[in-house]
């Protein structure tokens, strides 16, 4: 007599023949939007921050999703597209400029370093000499040679960024084109994340609610922070008369999603140059305005808009942007922190959970 097949063996066979093909899918996927996964992950990130404002106009056009879409789509290309484009294009005209500048000369980083080193006392140089702490005139020449290189390479780079413009197209493209249609479909594609994902409704509504908040409050605060920490940094070397204010500006700016040190990578520098050089006035000018506004703007303004509604100390807020800056470039601003704080929220929906379970005597 013929055994008929396990059912329950048969059932097995067939889900661990489809979670292995849902992996391969998965990677699949990935594999195939990797190489505009910026331009998606920015168009995710633009739907979920204007989702309220679209949600308005939603209202106020009769329940038509598809017109509330476009005018949310048309206030993020003036209030944010448009500006970008803008101080891009100012940014590749002053690079550009920096770049004939350094190639001719006229700006030699290297130069400056010199009359650095020169102004410096010199029972500095040669307290450190006496107890071999240092080969100076070594470290100089070193210095100086990575400099020039360094800055060569930077403003060249910048100078040719046009190279890379139809990537930059098709990518703008593809994020404009996708942040339609989430805008416009958002509801129903949150609902059916929410329902693929495997977890109790407590935890999902959790890490859901934890991924959301922690992506507004640190794209929101740290672009602002950026922002105004770069327009106060440029606007200061315009006046003290730095050679390309606006680029050394856009550096601040990206340096800034650094807390507490960014900023103060590119003005303290310029700082000691300026006294070096004999610019008493300009150079402690330019540290005082560093410290009590550029500065103040940092300690200030960051805890308040990154800090407090992510839930995570400033050491922690640090090490996730550097680590998520160096493994995902400037998407990593968002990404490290938004995998530190789920990573965090994980363990506490753990550790409630044991908690919950362990016996009487030993919470």
């Amino acid at each position: 007599m013929k055994s008929s097949p396990d059912p329950v063996a048969a059932r097995t066979l067939e889900r661990n023949f489809f979670l292995i093909l849902l992996a391969v899918l998965t990677v699949a996927f990935a594999a195939v939007v990797w190489p505009f996964y910026g331009a998606v992950f920015w168009g995710s990130v633009l739907a979920l921050l204007f989702q309220p404002l679209n949600r308005w106009f939603l209202t106020r056009m009769r329940r038509r999703p598809t017109l509330a879409a476009l005018a949310t789509l048309a206030v993020i290309l003036l209030i944010v597209i448009l500006p970008l484009a803008l101080v891009t294009v100012s940014l590749v005209q002053e690079a550009a400029g920096l770049y004939a500048r350094v190639k001719s000369g006229e700006v030699n980083f290297g130069r400056y370093f010199e009359q650095i080193v020169a102004a410096m006392p010199g029972w500095v140089t040669g307290l450190m000499d006496r107890f071999g702490l240092i080969d100076w005139p070594a470290l100089q020449t070193k210095l100086v040679d990575g400099l020039q290189q360094r800055s060569g390479a930077f403003a060249g780079r910048a100078a040719d960024i046009g190279s890379d413009a139809l990537d930059l197209v098709v990518g703008f493209c593809i994020a404009m084109y996708l942040l339609f249609f989430l805008l416009r479909d958002g509801v129903g594609v949150a609902r059916d994340v929410r329902a693929a994902i495997p977890l109790a409704p407590e935890p999902k509504a959790l890490l859901l609610e934890r991924f959301t908040t922690v992506i507004r409050a640190t794209v929101k605060g740290n672009i602002l922070v950026a922002a105004a920490q770069g327009t106060l940094g440029g606007l200061a070397f315009w006046v003290l008369g730095v050679h390309a204010p606006m680029l050394w500006g856009v550096v601040m700016a990206f340096l800034s999603l650094l807390p507490a040190v960014g900023a103060a990578l590119i003005w303290v520098p310029v700082a000691l140059y300026l006294l070096a050089t004999g610019q008493a006035w300009q150079g402690f000018g330019l540290i005082a305005f560093g410290v009590l506004v550029i500065g103040l703007i940092d300690n200030v303004l960051r805890p308040i808009l990154v800090g407090k509604d992510t839930a995570m100390p400033d050491y922690m807020v640090l090490i996730a942007t550097v680590g998520g800056l160096s493994l995902f470039g400037l998407n990593g601003f968002v990404i490290g922190p938004v995998i530190v704080a789920m990573f965090a929220a994980a363990w506490q929906l753990l550790a409630a959970e044991r908690l919950r379970k362990a016996p009487a005597g030993e919470k």
